[in-house]
Order: C-alpha cells, then sequence, then structure tokens
C-alpha cells in the first residue's frame, strides 16, 4: 500500500481519532502505567490497517505541522512485558501536541499488543517470536541462530523466528520506515536504565538521567537494521523500571534533551542513499 492510500484508509477508521482511541483506551491501554483516560484519548490514536497475530490493531499517532522539516518515528511496546514504554510514548505524544515544532511526529506506542495484552504480559509476541531480533539485518539466517543459541543458551524469550520479518508486527514497522522515511527512530525499551545508540550521526550522551552506553548490536535488531544497515539513526531508550514510568517531570525532561540533540545534530536533506527524502 502506497503512502497516500495508506493515509487515507486509517483516516476513514475513525471519527477523528477520538471513537477509536475512546475504544482503544477502555480495552486495551488503561493497563498501562501513569496514563490516565484523558491521556489516553487525547493521543487521538488511529487505527492501521495492520494487525497483530492475534488479529489486534496496531495503532499510531500523527503530529504533523505544515512546515515540518524533520520526521521522527517512535516506537513503544516492541517488548510486551515493558509496558512503561508505551506510557511514556503517551505522555511524549502530549508534549508534542503542547509544544509544536518543525517535526513530523509518527508514534507507534504498542508494536506488540499480543505480548503486552497477555496476563502476564510477554515479552515475546503470540507466535513467541522476540520482534526485536526478527529484522532482516544482514546475515541474519546464519548470525541470528548462533547468536540465539550460543549467547542466549536458547532463551524463548529471545528467539528471533524462523525467518527475518516472519511476523506481522516487524513486518509492519518496516513498511513503516518504507513509508515514512524517517530522519530519526526513537526505540523505547526497560528496564536497563541507559541510552544506547546507532547509525552515522554523533549520539546523545544523555537524556534526563540516562547516559549513553553503547552495548553493540544484535542480529535482528531495530538498530542493527536500521542504524547500522539502513544509515537511519536510532535512539534505543532503556527505561528503568519495565512497569513502573519515570516521574512526569524526569518523562519531560527526557523529551526536551531528545529536541535539543535532535536540533543540534539532525539534520534534513538526503538519505544515505542520496534520494531525495520526502515520503511517497
Amino acid at each position: 500500500m502506497g503512502f497516500c492510500k495508506y493515509v487515507l484508509a486509517t483516516a476513514a477508521l475513525g471519527v477523528a481519532g477520538h471513537t477509536v482511541g475512546a475504544a482503544v483506551c477502555d480495552d486495551f491501554y488503561a493497563r498501562l502505567p501513569n496514563v490516565k483516560m484523558a491521556l489516553c484519548v487525547d493521543a487521538k490514536l488511529q487505527a492501521t490497517p495492520s494487525r497483530s497475530v492475534k488479529g489486534r490493531t496496531i495503532y499510531t499517532t500523527d503530529i504533523r505541522p505544515v512546515d515540518a522539516r524533520l520526521r521522527v518515528l517512535v516506537v513503544g511496546g516492541i517488548h510486551g512485558d515493558e509496558l512503561s514504554s508505551a506510557s511514556v510514548a503517551l505522555h511524549w505524544i502530549a508534549l508534542a501536541r503542547g509544544a509544536p515544532s518543525q517535526t513530523h511526529w509518527r508514534f507507534i506506542p504498542a508494536l506488540n499488543p499480543d505480548g503486552l495484552f497477555s496476563r502476564p504480559s510477554r515479552r515475546v509476541n503470540a507466535n513467541g517470536v522476540d520482534l526485536n531480533r526478527n529484522f532482516p539485518t544482514p546475515g541474519w539466517e546464519k548470525e541470528s541462530v548462533v547468536y540465539w543459541q550460543q549467547r542466549t543458551l536458547k532463551d524463548p524469550r529471545r528467539w528471533p523466528g524462523k525467518t527475518a520479518l516472519s511476523e506481522p508486527e516487524s513486518k509492519f514497522l518496516v513498511q513503516e520506515m518504507d513509508r515514512f522515511k524517517p530522519h530519526l527512530i526513537v526505540s523505547i525499551h526497560a528496564p536497563y536504565g541507559v541510552l544506547d545508540f546507532d547509525g552515522p550521526v554523533m549520539p546523545p550522551t544523555r537524556l534526563g538521567r540516562l547516559y549513553l552506553d553503547q552495548v553493540g548490536v544484535f542480529p535482528g535488531s531495530l538498530g542493527n537494521y536500521g542504524g547500522v544497515h539502513k544509515r537511519m539513526p536510532v535512539v534505543t531508550i532503556e527505561l528503568p523500571n519495565a512497569l513502573k514510568t519515570p516521574p512526569d517531570a524526569e518523562i519531560k525532561r527526557m523529551w526536551l534533551d531528545l529536541r535539543r540533540w535532535m536540533d543540534e545534530t539532525i539534520k534534513p536533506g538526503l538519505t544515505a542513499q542520496g534520494k531525495a527524502d520526502a515520503p511517497g
């Protein structure tokens, strides 16, 4: 589906996002920590045509000023048991709406709704796949298996899947990257309390209380696929707690530090492939 058709399809799925958003908050996002109903409804979540393994809708929110010069994709809930990551994404939607900038934001608060909605919540999706090991990095067929068997000792929480992009959720994110052509991806995780980075520009040294600690790349990870392979900067935020968000003041501080670093570092223009970077 092309970008224009995608926008039309998502726009047709709800009335200005409010009806869809309220239903989602009642049935789904209400279980997240530090998320009030008003925060969730005001996010104006929009249903996409994409579904999880169990058929749950994957939602997005766009905040697009007319004079946008940057495109930033923010992803939470890649791992379903990292509840705080989806919560922080919703708080950042409110901050983005409250302080307009020349940035077109696209938020995916919960990429893995099946894992998030499980009781108890699970890191993996409904097929038991770690979505953050399922992206098509070079050499995935060999490297992902070796890493899973030798480095994780076949940890089922980190199973990369049978093939790269075998899962509808990881497939959807790669399609979003192709459609949206972000200048930056921000991937929110928990609970290691550090800041990681992959990509061709200087990384941020800190966001709020999180300091840079580049832990390396892994076969099939989003940082490896986006930052190293596609040369699309990926900031990976590891919140300190998977079940509890930082205080609201700290959430805002991380946001302001991210915005400041973006203004200083991320420059629009040509993609790494040297083609015009407008989405289409």
